[in-house]
């Protein structure tokens, strides 16, 4: 397997991405504690609760199952290698196809309410697979 530079330990790629899945679902998951505050009760509280049951959904079907294949690609790898290696290759293009994706949400005419609950629905999944890269390195 060809090698790149700079090389790193896999306790790095693993704190890379988790450290990336958290950044990531935290960012959503405020932005969208941001959209809820502009909302009315009781409909905020009820958004609320249904993105973070939903997150919770998609953690477990989802992002769980994700996240640990992660983690073994990344303790299979060598001892040393690629610091851009945290996520497999098709990932990348994965990651490009989800940043599009929240860039047309954001700009549809879709309300804030329902955007929120799309975003903390992520954003909690996101959170929560993170922890299955801590808990290996």
């Amino acid at each position: 397997m060809a090698s790149c530079k700079p090389d790193v330990d896999r306790f790095w790629l693993l704190l890379a991405a988790g450290a990336t899945w958290s950044v990531v679902g935290l960012v959503l998951a405020g932005l969208a504690c941001y959209w809820l505050s502009q909302s009315a009760w009781p409909w905020n509280a009820v958004a609320a609760l249904a993105g973070f049951a939903c997150g919770v959904l998609v953690y477990w079907v989802g992002f769980g199952r994700i996240a640990r294949r992660n983690v073994a690609r990344i303790v299979g790898q060598p001892d040393q290698v690629c610091v851009f290696a945290f996520q497999a290759w098709r990932s990348y293009l994965l990651i490009v196809v989800m940043m599009a994706l929240g860039w047309v949400l954001r700009h549809s005419r879709l309300p804030l309410l329902y955007l929120a609950i799309i975003y903390l629905t992520i954003g909690t999944a996101l959170a929560l697979a993170s922890s299955l890269y801590y808990d290996q390195s």
